[in-house]
Order: C-alpha cells, then structure tokens, then sequence
C-alpha cells in the first residue's frame, strides 16, 4: 500500500515535470508536494493510510536532524576555539527500543554523523548500544536525549 501511493506520487510528479516543462529539481519537489496533496485530498482513509503520516514526519525528521548537527558542530567549534576545555567524554550505554537490523543500523549512523558522538558497538543481544560522546555532563540526560530525539522519531518512521 505504502509502496503504491509513493510510486503514484512519483509518477504524478513525473507527469507535472512533463506538462511544466521544466526538468529543475525544485520543480520536481513542488511536483511531489503537489502530487501529494493531491493524493491526500483524493484518499478515502487518511488516518490508516501509513503513507500520509510518514511522509510529514520524515520532514520533520529531517529539520530535527539538521537542527542536532547544527547545534553539535556549534558546541564542538566553540570547543575547540576556546582556550578552556569544556569537554567531559564518556562512554554511554543506551538501551535500545530498535529492534530491526534497520533501526539499529539507522539510529547507530544517526548518531555517529552528528559531532561529537561516535557509535562504538552494539551488544550481541542487540539491547544496547555503545556511544561515546564528548560532551556527558549527565547520562541520565544524555541517554534520555537519545532516546527521546533520535530513537522515537526514527521508530516513528520505520514502524
């Protein structure tokens, strides 16, 4: 079903692409926002349709993901240009909601393309997940960060 409305929402995109004329990436994104829409507007069941609910939260995702990088690169620069050290690094065991090989691999990557944090190892139960992370000021709100950002949001878009 998933499947289907994304490959309808290609093709229409493909299709204003054709009628417009204009072969520009941003015309293909306001393509697939138009398409979408459309299929929005035209869809029987909006609240089963996974497809309606992904798409708005994988921008969301997306912005949330742009904002952590930010705000770590920010916190690692002003690190390293200061004089004074700010920097308390430790090792954090998260325990992981992820189940999926997916998940797990998506959550790891996530974290570890954000500065300042490296995914280390997963635990052969796949429970927990290793990070080490420059900055643990406290891990009770460093694991709840990761939890609560990172892991939830992710979990909201694979499931």
């Amino acid at each position: 079903m998933i499947k289907t409305k994304f490959l309808s929402n290609l093709l229409l995109s493909l299709v204003w692409i054709a009628i417009t004329g204009a072969f520009t990436f941003e015309n293909f994104l306001f393509g697939f926002a138009l398409s979408f829409f459309l299929l929005w507007v035209t869809a029987t069941d909006r609240r089963d349709n996974k497809y309606f609910n992904r798409i708005p939260k994988l921008l969301a995702f997306v912005f949330f993901f742009l904002y952590e990088l930010i705000k770590a690169n920010i916190e690692v620069a002003y690190d390293v240009v200061t004089p004074k050290h700010y920097m308390k690094p430790g090792i954090v065991k998260i325990p992981l909601d992820a189940k999926s090989d997916l998940e797990i691999t998506l959550l790891a990557n996530l974290i570890s393309l954000t500065p300042g944090t490296l995914s280390l190892d997963v635990s052969d139960d796949r429970k927990v997940l290793y990070v080490h992370a420059m900055y643990v000021k406290d891990r009770e709100d460093f694991v709840a960060g990761i939890k609560s950002g990172f892991e939830r949001r992710l979990l909201e878009i694979t499931r």
